[in-house]
């Protein structure tokens, strides 16, 4: 049988959230990880990806009911939200790929100045003080305070690694934005085709 009927719509539909919902609870795991091993302590850099994996379950399983059922309402509301997901992380996705090393230094002298917990993990992890340079009044958890030996600033480190993390995370947000569109297209196509085995008079 030609995949374009609504058997092959609706089965794509549903591998699509099912991948959707794997992904979601990925990101809920390694958050879990993170903090029961005391990789991370920041408590708002744990809370922003587990709501993003509550918010992609939550979408996927409005998906794969719409999905499932041939729900149009839900169809509607599901296309419609990840139509806005795939606009806002599509730009997303472009400025990563796009900022030059200036600017990363930039975007990351902001978030080490308005992330004092992340800023810690950061320092003891690296072993490194201070961003740019360390004043002796402040506190670092870093092993190298502790020993003979000068700490080095913590900018260098993090811009080694900083080019590639931005450009790992503007591909893979690439890679699910078009996933997303495919996501529109399809449940477009889907909440159009009919039911063969539902009743004709029905709507939803």
């Amino acid at each position: 049988m030609v995949c374009g009927g609504f058997a092959c719509s609706k089965n794509c539909l549903c591998a699509l959230n099912l991948l959707y919902t794997l992904v979601s609870l990925l990101l809920i795991g390694i958050a879990a990880w993170g903090i029961g091993f005391g990789l991370i302590s920041s408590l708002r850099v744990v809370g922003v990806v587990i709501a993003v994996g509550i918010f992609l379950f939550l979408i996927a399983l409005v998906g794969l009911i719409g999905a499932v059922k041939h729900h149009q309402v839900l169809l509607f509301f599901y296309m419609i939200i990840l139509l806005l997901v795939f606009i806002v992380q599509f730009s997303v996705s472009c400025a990563c790929l796009a900022l030059n090393q200036d600017q990363q230094g930039q975007l990351l002298e902001v978030g080490w100045n308005n992330t004092a917990s992340a800023r810690n993990d950061i320092q003891r992890n690296l072993n490194c003080c201070g961003f740019r340079s360390f004043n002796p009044n402040d506190t670092c958890p870093a092993s190298c305070i502790k020993s003979s030996h000068s700490c080095l600033p913590c900018a260098p480190i993090i811009g080694k690694y900083a080019g590639e993390v931005l450009r790992f995370v503007g591909g893979i947000g690439l890679f699910f934005s078009f996933t997303e569109i495919l996501g529109v297209w399809l449940t477009y196509r889907y909440r159009n085709q009919k039911d063969p085995r539902a009743n004709p008079s029905a709507f939803l």
